[in-house]
């Protein structure tokens, strides 16, 4: 069975699928206009957020796509999920591109999706 959250009609856009065990979860941003930092702290509280819709955690995510607008942010980024994983870090992928976000070079930094598994 397949349940749908957070879904944003004028986007076409569900936040978070649920699929037998595995919960996948996109386009989580937060703090945009701030620095990377805040916009990194803000991408992963907004993935926890969205997590508690399932009642999970950090700890079931096992992949994480990560999009920059700048790829030498990768250590702004590790420093951040060490402090939020505690050890526990999920398989990554770390991709650079131009954002279609207004703002444009102010605006959106960083961006992450992710998957997840719910576990027995």
């Amino acid at each position: 069975m397949i349940k749908r959250h957070d879904i944003k009609e004028e986007w076409a856009h569900s936040g978070v699928i649920e699929a037998g065990d595995f919960i996948f979860v996109g386009y989580c941003v937060g703090n945009i206009g701030q620095s990377i930092e805040n916009q990194v702290r803000g991408a992963v509280e907004h993935l926890e957020k969205r997590l508690k819709l399932v009642n999970l955690d950090l700890e079931s995510v096992v992949q994480m796509d990560i999009l920059f607008k700048d790829i030498w942010n990768i250590p702004i980024m590790e420093k951040v999920l060490k402090e939020k994983f505690n050890g526990k870090y999920p398989v990554r992928k770390s991709i650079q591109t131009e954002f279609a976000h207004i703002g444009g070079e102010n605006g959106l930094l960083f961006q992450l999706d992710a998957i997840c598994y719910r576990g027995k």
